[in-house]
């Protein structure tokens, strides 16, 4: 392990995309605390920005063999921008959907109504449980990560109109599923 902090990015790189996990090790020791500082210095979230360092790297690992990066710390750097952005915003959609459908509300509800919300997002969760893998993985990536379509079919290797299409697939059976269970309430 000692002579891989010898090594520059571009050998422990190379080693990377051969499968070498002490390669990739050193890689994630020699940056870690630097970006991981740039994610929490945005998001003030120390288990977020803890997560997104880790996906980061797990998605490096992971295309290891498919991607040609030529200088990795801004690659790493660019990453965690990234999803940091991606992360912001998704706050962001949830806190104006929370604003435009009353969500704060739901706290001053009655008790009754209260439970009828609670039972309505679990059969919600119960029927993107049903959905086909791909599918569901799909959905959740857009609907509760807030992936854009184009980042979720990179990070699935297909095509954007493949994305589309599953997702399509999901808000329709979620549709049908929701017009039955709504009429319990």
């Amino acid at each position: 392990m000692m002579e891989y902090q010898l090594y520059d990015n571009g050998i422990l790189m190379g080693l990377v995309c051969k499968g070498d996990e002490a390669a990739f090790t050193e890689l994630y020791n020699r940056y870690w605390k630097k970006l991981f500082a740039m994610a929490y210095s945005r998001l003030k979230e120390m288990q977020t920005a803890e997560d997104i360092v880790h996906d980061v790297f797990v998605s490096l690992w992971a295309n290891r063999e498919k991607i040609n990066i030529e200088l990795l710390e801004n690659y790493l750097a660019t990453a965690v921008k990234y999803m940091v952005l991606s992360r912001i915003k998704k706050i962001e959609r949830e806190r104006a959907y929370k604003r435009s459908y009353g969500m704060a509300a739901v706290i001053e509800m009655p008790v009754e109504n209260a439970l009828h919300y609670k039972r309505i997002l679990e059969l919600v969760e119960t029927e993107v449980e049903k959905l086909p893998e791909k599918c569901r993985l799909i959905f959740r990536y857009s609907r509760q990560n807030g992936m854009p379509v184009k980042h979720i079919a990179r990070e699935l290797n297909i095509s954007p109109k493949t994305v589309e299409n599953q997702l399509n697939k999901a808000l329709k059976q979620l549709k049908m599923a929701a017009k039955t269970f709504l009429h319990l309430f």
